[in-house]
């Protein structure tokens, strides 16, 4: 029977970082695939922008991400080599805190002795230094004597605009139609529920499976299906990165091979800590660092999306002065992007309940990006019915935990 020319195999609604790696690694298993995105991907409008993303193969957070992100490293590299575009620098990464405290990170406490356990457990090639040690191989970093900090060998930052720019491209030579700057306005099943709809703003498709990507708009798609069940269990925060000039007398210090990518908690509470890169822009070396935080909640509507000065006086004042010497206050730029939070912190990956080939997915609370190519690999094999051909679970993921969960 010949199918009509509307109908797809899958549909992904939303290509920043894991719609685009979905329909790439669709089209690489020969699916009939649709991309929808209501912007022009990459974009700076959510979560998947701002030049850097930490990647790190021992994963504090819990072990079951750290298969996913063995396979997101590997897939970086197949996709630089069919591409010629570079994804992701190997700069090494130093996670520190004080040695004698506990150190706060996503929640959880001794993120620096999780890591090292996870390394451990895992064969992750990685050294524990003390103070000392890290002066010595990082002079940059002002120390107060009392750390301990975990060096990753493999650690680094992947590109995210140009990330999801090569998926993107290979998937489009590979098959794959998309429809950028277009909004969805529905999703419903067909019939006997084996046919799922999309709506558009100006058409209108069929879809055997459909992928919902929506990140930080993932709460607003829930509200229009009328899943309150469900958008309760996702917040949206607003979070800071900010670009502060090395100068020229520094800048070889903070270039990548000099200079690790790294996440310091400096104190007990949530806030005291931050996370940065070494220069990612040659024409413009900086330092770019990052905090977190998971008071305030926003919408994709209602962000702020201009930095303040104020914001970018504070973060150099209270967090970088007295840990960089060498850098001063003069900041190249500053972006604002949006976290998609669960009460957990962790991924949401599972069908809407009712409808089996509607799958919702969220790289939640800031530590997707690393994942994503992997949760790419995962989700298309899933949604082909297949078995992961790299051994990787989404079982933990599933929405059922936060249903039953006590989380506040």
């Amino acid at each position: 029977m010949t199918r009509s020319p509307t109908h797809y195999d899958a549909i992904v609604i939303g290509l920043g970082a894991l719609g685009a790696a979905t329909l790439y690694q669709l089209s690489q298993r020969g699916a009939r695939v649709l991309g929808i995105d209501q912007f022009a991907p990459p974009h700076d409008r959510g979560s998947s922008h701002g030049d850097s993303r930490i990647t790190r193969l021992a994963v504090g957070e819990g072990d079951e991400y750290v298969p996913l992100v063995h396979r997101s490293h590997a897939i970086w590299r197949e996709l630089e080599a069919r591409t010629g575009r570079p994804l992701m620098t190997t700069t090494g990464g130093l996670i520190l805190a004080p040695r004698d405290r506990v150190a706060e990170h996503h929640g959880k406490s001794d993120f620096v002795r999780r890591t090292i356990a996870c390394a451990e457990r895992f064969g992750i090639a990685h050294e524990v230094l003390d103070a000392a040690g890290i002066r010595a191989r990082y002079p940059q970093f002002h120390l107060q004597g009392d750390e301990i900090g975990y060096l990753e060998r493999d650690a680094g930052f992947v590109r995210p605009e140009d990330a999801i720019a090569a998926q993107l491209a290979v998937a489009r030579a590979d098959g794959a139609q998309t429809r950028t700057g277009e909004r969805v306005l529905g999703v419903e099943p067909v019939g006997n529920g084996d046919t799922v709809r999309v709506r558009t703003e100006t058409a209108s498709f069929t879809a055997d499976q459909v992928v919902v990507a929506a990140g930080a708009w993932l709460p607003e798609f829930l509200g229009r299906q009328a899943r309150t069940d469900w958008q309760a269990h996702f917040s949206v925060h607003r979070q800071v990165m900010h670009w502060f000039d090395t100068g020229p007398a520094a800048a070889a210090d903070f270039a990548p091979g000099r200079f690790p990518i790294f996440i310091w908690m400096f104190g007990d509470a949530q806030e005291d800590y931050m996370y940065g890169f070494p220069a990612s822009d040659a024409s413009q070396p900086a330092l770019k660092v990052a905090t977190e935080q998971y008071v305030d909640a926003t919408t994709p509507d209602a962000l702020v999306r201009e930095v303040s000065a104020e914001e970018t006086a504070a973060m150099y004042r209270d967090r970088v002065a007295g840990r960089f010497p060498q850098i001063a206050g003069h900041a190249l730029k500053a972006r604002a992007c949006m976290y998609t939070v669960t009460p957990d912190r962790r991924f949401v990956i599972d069908a809407l309940d009712g409808l089996p080939n509607l799958l919702i997915v969220s790289a939640c609370s800031g530590h997707g990006f690393k994942h994503s190519a992997g949760l790419g690999d995962a989700i298309a094999d899933r949604v082909l019915g297949r078995e992961s051909a790299h051994g990787l679970d989404l079982r933990p993921f599933a929405r059922e935990r936060l249903a039953t969960s006590q989380h506040p």
